[in-house]
């Protein structure tokens, strides 16, 4: 098939690019590299199966192609925080634009939504029925709100407009090409770590999150885009949940830092806890998490590793 994958030189993205181009798909990477990087996608650029676009989702494009996966959007507070007013665009604009594409050419189409679309949730874990406890004016408001916002289009196409469209919704993922500069928690740890920098925790570190490794994810969204008659949403994540202490501590002894943990106060709209409930990946996509998370730290640390020493 002809794949368009927007978002696809970030760190997701490059990686479900590779496994589609390994799946002998022709596939078209759009990006506009704010977070996504050339780099991420070099081994595929001499690939004759493979093509790279720079161009903005907001941007309306056209093109010929038989599926899509939508996962243009800056994905961490730091880059979308960094301007709000674009993040929302790209969510809203952004998934305008590939919806509209979509019907023009009959194209299925997934959505790469998120567990913010909860909030700081009320329900423990999170299923797919609960609704969500969000802010709408927080600083977080412009990727939570304009997430749960781009799931509303595109249930709203698929109803009035019956395009065929897949929802899922991504827990907190790590693996190699995360960017440095994101501050998430997994890359934030493990350069500091490796810097030999005290590890940042804010709060107490009693707020938990689950991990879960790319590969694991990009099979994820595969299979929902494979799946006939369904739409979702549904989560994708690793169930396990862990405390961000515990995560620091974690990563101090796979290092072999000698960092230390220093606290810091608790930023706005944190959520407290987050875990799927993934009943339903199980059930209709026969998916769960294969990666322990003792193997892809290790992975991921290595990456970040060989970063470091050529720095």
């Amino acid at each position: 098939m002809r794949i368009l994958v927007t978002g696809g030189a970030g760190f997701i993205g490059s990686h479900l690019c590779e496994r589609l181009v390994a799946a002998g798909h022709d596939v078209i990477c759009l990006d506009n590299f704010f977070t996504g990087s050339k780099e991420n996608v070099a081994q595929l650029l001499e690939n004759c199966r493979f093509e790279l676009l720079r161009n903005d989702v907001i941007e309306p494009i056209l093109l010929e192609v038989d599926r899509i996966y939508n996962l243009a959007c800056p994905a961490s507070p730091v880059h979308y925080q960094y301007n709000p007013v674009k993040t929302v665009k790209t969510n809203v604009m952004g998934t305008l634009n590939m919806l509209g594409l979509a019907k023009r050419v009959s194209a299925r189409i997934l959505q790469a939504s998120t567990s913010e679309v909860y909030g700081d949730p009320h329900v423990h874990p999170q299923p797919e029925s609960y609704w969500g406890n969000v802010n709408p004016i927080g600083i977080r408001s412009c990727y939570d709100e304009g997430k749960r916002l781009a799931e509303t289009l595109m249930m709203d196409y698929h109803r009035q407009n019956r395009v065929d469209i897949r929802i899922v919704r991504i827990f907190n993922t790590y693996g190699p090409r995360m960017a440095e500069n994101d501050g998430r928690v997994v890359s934030n740890f493990i350069l500091q770590a490796l810097r030999g920098e005290d590890l940042t925790v804010y709060g107490d570190g009693s707020q938990t999150r689950s991990f879960c490794y790319v590969d694991d994810l990009v099979d994820g969204m595969i299979r929902t885009l494979d799946l006939d008659d369904f739409t979702g949403p549904v989560n994708l994540g690793n169930p396990l949940e862990h405390t961000i202490l515990e995560f620091a501590e974690r990563i101090i002894r796979l290092t072999g830092s000698r960092s230390k943990i220093a606290f810091r106060p608790l930023p706005q709209d944190d959520p407290r806890q987050r875990r799927p409930d993934i009943t339903l990946a199980a059930a209709k996509l026969g998916w769960k998490p294969k990666v322990d998370l003792e193997s892809g730290l290790r992975r991921t640390i290595d990456y970040f590793a060989r970063r470091v020493r050529n720095t």
